[in-house]
């Protein structure tokens, strides 16, 4: 099979086999302030290629924020739930787009929709994305959890329970959990770990606390690492690289 050639004789020595990857869509839009930016959306392809290389599996979930956020269109008068619903087709348009570079690279993957569109999708069903993943195959989780007022966040929480991933590795422009802005203050102190509680309790933004109650509710730990940082997935991975670590 084509998608065999990415996996390593030798693969390297990684304490998890099983992974969430939640980046937001935003990281999708490279240096412009809109939209999708092809060369950034290859790039972080072929951060996911890596750690399938390593005999990973790998689960996504791709926010909308960089096409249409749910929050900014009920603030600015829509209705919430209808603006909630288009923030989760933008999520679907950004999953299709990590799956055209993801296969471009011969890697064979599955967009799996909250809300059933079979045209262009799979619809979620778990025991089915679970032998996906099984084979091998990049589970591209889109559409949030199907319901408005819930976050990628938590989405991404829920998936990864589901499909009992070791860890969520979320994504993010700085390379882990600051005490305060660290683009704005420069005395800012970045976590090595932190708890569940810590987050909720210091409103450190993490994830929603929606999302921050679901991983400590089932001991899931969250990786918080710069997207930024070539090879900074498969690094963690490899147990190198700078990142926070979010558990009990």
């Amino acid at each position: 099979m084509p998608g065999d050639a990415n996996h390593a004789e030798n693969p390297e020595k990684t304490t998890f086999k099983r992974v969430m990857l939640k980046i937001s869509g935003e990281a999708l839009m490279g240096d412009q302030g809109f939209g999708l930016h092809p060369p950034t959306v290859e790039r972080i392809a072929r951060e996911v290629q890596t750690v399938q290389a390593m005999g990973v599996e790998v689960c996504m979930v791709i926010g909308g924020g960089n096409i249409f956020r749910g929050l900014q269109g009920s603030a600015q008068g829509m209705e919430r739930t209808t603006a909630d619903y288009m923030g989760m087709l933008a999520t679907v348009m950004n999953a299709l787009a990590m799956q055209g570079a993801l296969e471009s690279l011969g890697i064979h993957s599955r967009v799996i929709s909250a809300i059933p569109m079979d045209q262009v999708c799979e619809p979620y069903i778990r025991r089915r994305a679970v032998r996906h993943l099984e084979k091998k195959r990049v589970c591209i989780f889109a559409a949030g959890t199907g319901n408005p007022y819930f976050t990628t966040d938590t989405a991404a929480t829920l998936r990864a329970n589901e499909m009992r991933c070791e860890a969520i590795f979320k994504g993010t422009k700085v390379d882990g959990v600051y005490d305060k802005d660290p683009a704005k203050h420069d005395d800012a102190v970045r976590y090595d770990d932190i708890t569940y509680d810590e987050v909720l309790q210091k409103h450190l933004g993490v994830m929603d606390a929606s999302a921050i109650a679901l991983a400590r509710d089932n001991d899931l730990p969250i990786i918080v690492f710069s997207l930024d940082e070539p090879g900074g997935f498969r690094g963690i991975l490899a147990g190198e690289g700078t990142y926070t670590r979010v558990h009990t």
